[in-house]
């Protein structure tokens, strides 16, 4: 039995990253950290998005309809706070970073979360 995913997402925020990947190629996500973005996570082309040491690949996504998996990248000091939670990337109605993909549709991505193992 393989182990469930770290990260995971809704079928709304497939439906959005399919229609992003048409317009913007291959994507990643990175979690925000807070300040700014609110602990958003941020979704980029991939590789516009720099990640180094203090990062962690959680997750890649399958996500049906999107040619390639999609990098879901945390900071490595938030994982450790994080670590015992699964994240579920969800889409709502409102206005969210502007340095994220879907800023300019009057959506964003949000992070739900559940205990792991639950």
């Amino acid at each position: 039995m393989s182990p469930a995913p770290h990260v995971e997402v809704t079928p709304a925020a497939a439906a959005l990253l399919r229609r992003l990947r048409a317009l913007h190629g291959p994507l990643m996500f990175h979690q925000s950290g807070g300040c700014c973005d609110g602990s958003a996570p941020m979704c980029f082309p991939k590789g516009e998005f720099r990640t180094g040491d203090s990062d962690v690949l959680l997750e890649s996504l399958v996500v049906e309809g999107v040619a390639e998996p999609v990098g879901f990248w945390m900071s490595r000091a938030q994982y450790e706070v994080w670590s015992h939670t699964r994240l579920i990337v969800d889409v709502v109605a409102g206005r969210g970073s502007g340095f994220s993909l879907e800023a300019p549709d009057g959506v964003r991505f949000l992070i739900r979360s559940r205990m792991a193992g639950s």
